[in-house]
C-alpha cells in the first residue's frame, strides 16, 4: 500500500555558536498541532518546547500560566526506577528547571492578561555533559515568540562557570566539578531578567563582572529568535484587558487618598495592625467616591477597590524615593530587630530559631548514616544526595487559612536556595561521614524567609556540632527605580516591598564571600553600577548579622547531642578485608553484636554506625587490631605462643606474631629457650626488620647494643664448598 507524502514537514533550522558549541533551534517537524513547538538540540541533549494559550480569558486576578519540565528517563537510555517503571511526579530537579523557565517569562506577559497559558518543556536526550535546564528558558521563549500567544519575548538564558580563574559560558557538568561558580542568568536585550547563582565565598566584584559577561553571551541567542519570528511566527491572537478606571480617575483617587491620611495608614505597626487598616481606609475611600447603590455603582466600587493596591504602590514608593522612609518607619540601610536561640528541642540533634522583625523560622538538624541518603532517579550524574534542606511554609506563618497539598514549588525552591547557601561551607565527607537534614519550619513570615532558614539553620548545624568551615548568614534586598532621581536600594525587604520593589534578590555568604544568589529584575536598563550598590549593601547586612549569629553561637559544638548517632571512620588494607568479615562473615556478625551497624566499601574504608558512642569506638578498636600491621621500631608488650629449638613466637597483637631468635633472648648464650620463656609470658621486643614474605624478626630492645643482631637467613640456596 503506497504512502501518502502530501504531509511532509517542512522543518527550519536554526543555530549559533555559544561557549564554543553549536546551539540548534528547529521546528516545523515535531509537535506540529502546538501554536508553538521547538526542538532545542546542544551537543547531543535535546529538549523540546510547546507553548498554547486559551483564546477565552479566564476570571482569575493573576496571571494563569503553568511551567512544566517533563524528564523522561529513556534520554539517557535507563528505565525509571520507580515501582510502576514509569516516570511519575517530577522531583526537585525539574521543579527547579521549571521555575528556572517560569521566573523570566512571567513578566513578559502582558499586564491583565487572564489567557491560560502552558509551556511543556520535554528533555528527550541528555548528554550528561551540557545540563538540560539552562535550555529551557531558550526553548520556551522561542515556542512562544512562534505561537500566537501575545508574549513581550524573547528572552534567552545561559550559564556562567569559573574554571582556572577564567568566565566560561555554558560549562560542562565536569567543568562544572572545577568550577567555583555556577551562575544562570536570563535576560532579554535590554536587561538581565533572571539569576540563579551557587558560589564558593565569590567576591561581589566577580559576580557584577558574570553577570555583564552572560548579558553579552546572550545576545546572539535573542537576535536568532527575532530572526525566527520574522520568518515564521504566527499572528497574535487579539484579547482584551479586564475594565479598570481611566489614568484620571486613578489620579483623582490617589489625591483623595493622600488627602486622608493615605502616608499615616501605611506607617500603621505590624503587619497585620496595618492590613487592617488599610482596608478600612479603603473601604472609606471607596465609599467616599462612590457612594450610591445599585449593581452599576458596585461594579464600579470593585474596580476602585482593584485600583487601591496601585494607589498604595505608588505612595510607598513616593515615601522610599523621596524621603527614605518605609512602610515600618525603618531607612533604606536597615534591618529589622533581630533575635535567635539555639538547643531549642530537647530530641533534636541540633536547633535553632531565628527571628528578623515578623520572621521567623525554626531551624532543626538531623544526623544520619549513609544508609538515610536520598536516593536520586533523575538525568543527572549524582545517584545519591548526603545533605537535605526542606523549607516548609504553612498558612498559619501568615495568618491564614490554607488547605494542605503537599510540598509546593515555592518551598522546593526556597529550600534549594538555602541548601546552594549552605553546602560550600560543610565539613569533608572524610571529616564528617554523616548525612545531613536541615529542615526550616517557617513559624512567621513578613518577608525574606528563605534568608531566615539559612540563618537558623546555620545555627542548627553548629548546635548539632557539625565542624562547618564558616558560619553563613543571608539578607533579602529589594530595589525602588523612581522616573527621576537615583534608585534606592532596601535592606530586608517586607512582603509588601517585595511586591512594590523593582528588584527583588537574595544574597547568602560568609564573612569572606558569596554562596548563593537569586534574583529577579522587573525594570528595564539596569545598570552595574546599581548593581554594584546593591551587593555592597547586602554584604554590610550580611556581616553585621553574620557578628550576631557569632554572639550567639561562636563556633561548632565540640561534640553531638546525645541522641545523635555515632559514625566511627577507618582505612583498613583492602587485603586485611576478608579478615574482617571472617569465614561465612563470622567476624563481623560478632562485631555487629555490639550494637553496630558495619558497612566495608570496596576501598577499604570502613564505617560503623551506632546508637551509642561507646559500642562505635569499641568495634573501630577491635577492627583496627585485626588489621593491624606492625611496622620496624615498634615496641611491643607480647605474650609468648610457643617455644622452638631456634627461638619463641610472641603475639604482637591478634593476628600477628613474630619471632625472637634463640640470639636475642639474652645477652648470655642461650642453650633451651624454655630455660628464659614458656609459653604465656609476657616479653618486651622491638620490631628488628619484615622481610618481603611478612614474616617479623623481633629483638629485645634492652638488649640492643649488648648483643649483634642476627643476621638475616639467605633467600636462596646454599652454596657447597
Amino acid at each position: 500500500m503506497p504512502v501518502s507524502t502530501d504531509n511532509t514537514p517542512s522543518p527550519r533550522r536554526f543555530s549559533v555558536t555559544l561557549g564554543g558549541r553549536e546551539l540548534v533551534i528547529e521546528t516545523g517537524k515535531y509537535a506540529r498541532q502546538a501554536s508553538g513547538s521547538v526542538w532545542v538540540r546542544y551537543g547531543e541533549t535535546v529538549v523540546m518546547a510547546t507553548a498554547e494559550g486559551s483564546k477565552e480569558p479566564i476570571d482569575l486576578p493573576f496571571l494563569p500560566l503553568t511551567v512544566e519540565f517533563e524528564e523522561r528517563h529513556y534520554a539517557i537510555g535507563k528505565i525509571p526506577g520507580s515501582f510502576m517503571r514509569r516516570e511519575g511526579r517530577p522531583g526537585e530537579k525539574a521543579i527547579l528547571s521549571a521555575r528556572m523557565t517560569d521566573r523570566p517569562i512571567r513578566p513578559l506577559f502582558p499586564k491583565g492578561f487572564r489567557h491560560e497559558v502552558q509551556v511543556i518543556l520535554t528533555v528527550l536526550a541528555a548528554d550528561q555533559q551540557n545540563p538540560p535546564d539552562v535550555l529551557g528558558p531558550v526553548a520556551a521563549s522561542a515556542a512562544l515568540m512562534l505561537s500566537d500567544v501575545p508574549w513581550d519575548g524573547p528572552i534567552a538564558s545561559v550559564r556562567v562557570g569559573r574554571v582556572d580563574g577564567r568566565l566560561v559560558i555554558n560549562p560542562t557538568l565536569q567543568q562544572l566539578e572545577e568550577s567555583d561558580l555556577d551562575l544562570i542568568v536570563a535576560g532579554s536585550q535590554e536587561a538581565i531578567i533572571m539569576v540563579e547563582a551557587g558560589a564558593k565565598e565569590v567576591s561581589e566584584d566577580l559576580l557584577v563582572e558574570a553577570l555583564d559577561f552572560a548579558h553579552r553571551e546572550m545576545q546572539p541567542l535573542i537576535a536568532l529568535q527575532r530572526e525566527m519570528r520574522e520568518q515564521l511566527g504566527k499572528p497574535k491572537f487579539t484579547w482584551t484587558p479586564p475594565q479598570s478606571l481611566s489614568d484620571e480617575e486613578v489620579e483623582a483617587f490617589y489625591q483623595l487618598a493622600l488627602q486622608n491620611g493615605l502616608k499615616e495608614v501605611l506607617l500603621t505597626g505590624a503587619k497585620h495592625e496595618r492590613a487592617e487598616a488599610l482596608d478600612a481606609f479603603r473601604e472609606k475611600l471607596v465609599e467616599m467616591v462612590v457612594p450610591e447603590d445599585g449593581e452599576e455603582a458596585e461594579a464600579k466600587r470593585a474596580l476602585y477597590k482593584q485600583a487601591f493596591g496601585d494607589v498604595t504602590k505608588r505612595e510607598l514608593r513616593r515615601m522610599i524615593s523621596e524621603e527614605g522612609l518605609r512602610a515600618d518607619g525603618r531607612n533604606p540601610k536597615e534591618i529589622r530587630p533581630i533575635w535567635m536561640e539555639v538547643d531549642v528541642l530537647p530530641r533534636a540533634h541540633g536547633s535553632a530559631v531565628f527571628t528578623r522583625g515578623e520572621t521567623q523560622v525554626l531551624g532543626t538538624v538531623t544526623l544520619g548514616t549513609g544508609r538515610d541518603e536520598q536516593i536520586i532517579d533523575d538525568l543527572g550524574l549524582d545517584e545519591s544526595e548526603d545533605f537535605l534542606v526542606h523549607y516548609n511554609f504553612p498558612p498559619y506563618s501568615t495568618g491564614e487559612v490554607k488547605r494542605l497539598r503537599g510540598v509546593s514549588r515555592r518551598e522546593v525552591g526556597h529550600g534549594n536556595l538555602a541548601k546552594r547557601a549552605i553546602k560550600p561551607m560543610l565539613p569533608d565527607k572524610d571529616d564528617f561521614p554523616y548525612t545531613i537534614r536541615i529542615v526550616g519550619d517557617v513559624l512567621e513570615s513578613n518577608g525574606s524567609s528563605s534568608m531566615a532558614t539559612v540563618c537558623s539553620g546555620t545555627l542548627a548545624l553548629m548546635d548539632a556540632g557539625v565542624p562547618i568551615k564558616k558560619p553563613v548568614a543571608g539578607i533579602a534586598m529589594g530595589l525602588v527605580k523612581p522616573e527621576s532621581g537615583e534608585p534606592v536600594v532596601l535592606t530586608d525587604i517586607l512582603g509588601m516591598e517585595d511586591a512594590l520593589g523593582d528588584m527583588d534578590f537574595k544574597v547568602t555568604g560568609t564573612s569572606d564571600g558569596v554562596t548563593a544568589l537569586q534574583m529577579d529584575i522587573k525594570v528595564q536598563g539596569l545598570d552595574s553600577a546599581v548593581m554594584q550598590r546593591a551587593l555592597q549593601q547586602a554584604r554590610e547586612a550580611r556581616l553585621a548579622i553574620l557578628q550576631m549569629m557569632r554572639s550567639i553561637m561562636p563556633q561548632p559544638n565540640p561534640e553531638l547531642k546525645p541522641f545523635a548517632p555515632r559514625i566511627e571512620s577507618l582505612k583498613i588494607p583492602v587485603d586485611k578485608i576478608g579478615a574482617v568479615i571472617g569465614p561465612g562473615g563470622k567476624n563481623i556478625r560478632s562485631l555487629e553484636e555490639l550494637g553496630v551497624s558495619i558497612d566495608i566499601a570496596e576501598d577499604g574504608t570502613v564505617r560503623i554506625y551506632s546508637a551509642e558512642g561507646p559500642a562505635a569506638e569499641e568495634a573501630k578498636k577491635r577492627i583496627e587490631s585485626m588489621t593491624r600491621e606492625a611496622k620496624v621500631g615498634e615496641i611491643f608488650e607480647g605474650s609468648v605462643v610457643r617455644t622452638t629449638n631456634f627461638g619463641a613466637f610472641v603475639q604482637l597483637f591478634p593476628g600477628t606474631e613474630g619471632l625472637l631468635h634463640i640470639s636475642q633472648i639474652a645477652e648470655e648464650r642461650v642453650e633451651k629457650v624454655e630455660d628464659y620463656l614458656k609459653v604465656g609470658d609476657r616479653v618486651t621486643v622491638k620490631v628488628n626488620r619484615i622481610d618481603d614474605k611478612g614474616r617479623v624478626d623481633l629483638i629485645r630492645p634492652e638488649l640492643e647494643g649488648k648483643i649483634p643482631p642476627r643476621r638475616p637467613p639467605r633467600s636462596g640456596p646454599r652454596r657447597g664448598r
